[in-house]
């Protein structure tokens, strides 16, 4: 069996493509370019995507209804509305600390956002990760955290798990879904041996974990039982940051890719870097959940 083809399908040339997110009422791409300062909305059906310029760094989109997102950025979670293209804060839980930035994000079944920071000059350890409440609440659950980044809840929801980028980590975590609280923490994948980074990270619908690898040209699929992997995809990109499946079965995995740090003479082996691409692995994938804000604030 040959390898899957994978397509270009936006090429985008945005400086760090990253946090895929599906939304499969309106078939729509939710994306985010964290250096760009802005999401974008993709239809794979038409080809064509409509920009939302946030104005400062961006690390992860997830719907909340219709014609709104929440979005973690430089200065916490913050609603936007796209008709009116208006942001409203609504918690920074690190306010004290300038130097780091909101990175990778997810929402859970229960539609809390899951959220974690990192330091933006990615020196030390500083970050944390943080639980937006559907009242609008935070906390912190996790911290001593180098780059937050991929997040997926295995398919009982008993456990969670959770990649270090810079720690090259793959950590699994006990989840009692119903508080949304999360304990005892273990290695699952060390990726020191891996090539590149952990980066962004989705589940399918056999359990098994996607992950991106950050300067290391591909996808790849491991087990999360066994902690091995079990099969690669090569993606024409070295900095690939996320991926999420989506169309209508479900069954193409998108992948986003960036282009910063490259050099002009590197950009010759990678023109469509910083692009969004697809494949159909063959197997399907899981639904992205939304945020889902308490019923006397839905209108707002």
């Amino acid at each position: 069996m040959g390898s899957p083809i994978v397509r270009l399908v936006l090429d985008a040339k945005a400086t760090l493509a990253e946090g895929p997110c599906w939304n499969a009422e309106q078939r729509l791409l939710y994306w985010v370019d964290i250096i760009g300062k802005k999401f974008g909305r993709f239809d794979p059906e038409t080809g064509l995507n409509e920009d939302f310029p946030v104005g400062e760094y961006v690390g992860a989109v997830v719907c909340a209804g219709e014609n709104e997102v929440v979005l973690a950025t430089q200065s916490g979670f913050q609603r936007y509305q796209m008709q009116q293209r208006k942001l409203t804060p609504l918690v920074d839980p690190e306010s004290h600390l300038p130097g780091n930035r909101f990175n990778d994000g997810k929402c859970d079944a229960t539609g809390r956002f899951w959220a974690g920071t990192m330091e933006i000059i990615e020196k030390e350890a500083t970050g944390s990760l943080y639980v937006l409440e559907t009242d609008q609440s935070y906390r912190k659950v996790y911290d001593g955290v180098g780059v937050s980044n991929g997040i997926a809840w295995s398919l009982d929801e008993k456990e969670m798990y959770y990649i270090d980028s810079m720690k090259k980590l793959v950590l699994a975590f006990e989840y009692e879904a119903v508080k949304g609280e999360i304990s005892n923490p273990r290695i699952l994948i060390d990726f020191r041996n891996e090539q590149g980074f952990p980066d962004g990270m989705t589940i399918d619908e056999e359990g098994m974990l996607w992950i991106a690898h950050w300067d290391g040209w591909q996808v790849s699929r491991w087990n999360p039982k066994t902690a091995q992997k079990i099969d690669s995809i090569a993606i024409p990109a070295a900095k690939v940051t996320s991926c999420i499946f989506g169309g209508d079965e479900l069954d193409t995995l998108y992948v986003t890719t960036a282009r910063k740090g490259l050099q002009e003479d590197q950009v010759g082996d990678q023109p469509h870097a910083g692009g969004i691409f697809a494949v159909k692995p063959g197997v399907k994938g899981t639904k992205t959940h939304s945020f889902g804000y308490q019923h006397e604030e839905r209108k707002g």
